[in-house]
This record gives structure tokens, C-alpha cells and sequence, in this order.
């Protein structure tokens, strides 16, 4: 079964550059796009931004407290 995001560490910018997994293991957020890719992150996903990159976000499902920027910090 794939982890999930519980938790992010934002920058002083407030961009997320770390993710704290169901399993207790932090990644940053290369890391976290990768395994998104390999399909080990449950209920995100990996979108191609206006800028171009990739850029993780998390399964519509009409719930905005499960977004990204929305889950706890650590």
C-alpha cells in the first residue's frame, strides 16, 4: 500500500520543500515527485504547471483541507 502525505515544511516563501509520510519518513520535494511518478504517494498527483515543470498536488475531491498547503506543518 502506497504512504500518504500528512504533513509539509514550507520555506519562508511558503513553497512546501518537505513531506512527512504516513510511515513517519520525510522527503523532500524532488523526492515526493518521484515517488508520485513510481506511484508510491496515495491521493496525489503529478501536473504539468503553466511554468512547465511538474508540481505535485493533491486528488480533486471537493475536500480543501486535504490539500497540500492546507495539512499540518512539522
Amino acid at each position: 500500500m502506497a504512504n500518504h502525505i500528512v504533513a509539509v515544511r514550507k520555506n519562508g516563501q511558503g513553497s512546501i520543500i518537505k513531506m512527512k509520510l504516513s510511515n513517519g519518513q520525510v522527503v523532500d520535494y524532488k523526492e515526493a515527485q518521484q515517488m508520485a511518478r513510481d506511484g508510491q504517494l496515495a491521493h496525489v498527483d503529478l501536473i504539468k504547471g503553466k511554468d512547465g515543470a511538474d508540481h505535485l498536488r493533491s486528488e480533486p475531491d471537493g475536500d480543501s483541507s486535504n490539500n497540500l498547503s492546507n495539512l499540518p506543518l512539522f
